[in-house]
């Protein structure tokens, strides 16, 4: 073997070492461009206040929390009220805490007088409907269909208090 072989053999591992770095790389940077990491990304995108953000766990919140709660009896719709108040507190006072850390304080409270109004604006009924009536208990909208008791939306107050200040949002989330 002469002294040539052992450098191009050499060079050769170099190569192949540069390669398998280069491609050890490539997730690293996949991964830092997706977390939004890159410049060009935060330059682009709009930050969400912390009322939008608010809303946004809420109406997930309550669409999961309806989904829980089991049909029951119209007569009992006081049941399926209390079932999904029981559904969706734990999400509600996740909401309320998620952003302290960033001294903002979110307030999530029940707003029956906007559930009432959303019922007589928005309950489907009228002719060629099977629905009965609709009822706004403790800010949460049921109607009976089928004799049986159902979630059609529910009405919130959140307050928002961060550095910048703090506003107030009313809102009726639904129909699931």
């Amino acid at each position: 073997m002469n002294g040539g072989d052992g450098d191009r053999d050499r060079a050769q591992l170099v190569l192949l070492a540069a390669a398998v770095a280069a491609a050890a790389l490539v997730p690293m940077a996949l991964a830092y461009l997706t977390l939004g990491a890159h410049p060009d990304v935060a330059a682009t995108a709009e930050r969400d206040t912390p009322g939008e953000d608010a809303l946004r766990a809420l109406d997930r919140a309550a669409t999961n929390a309806s989904t829980a709660v089991d049909r029951t009896p119209w007569s009992e719709r006081e049941r399926t009220v209390a079932a999904f108040d029981a559904a969706i507190a734990t999400d509600v006072r996740g909401i309320e805490t998620a952003r302290l850390s960033e001294t903002v304080a979110v307030d999530v409270t029940r707003n029956a007088t906007a559930a009432s109004t959303w019922t007589g604006a928005n309950c489907p009924r009228g002719p060629n409907r099977a629905f009965g009536d609709c009822e706004a208990i403790d800010g949460v909208v049921v109607q009976e269909r089928a004799g049986e008791a159902t979630l059609l939306a529910v009405g919130f107050d959140v307050r928002v208090t961060e550095p910048e200040g703090s506003s107030e949002l009313t809102v009726v989330l639904g129909t699931w």
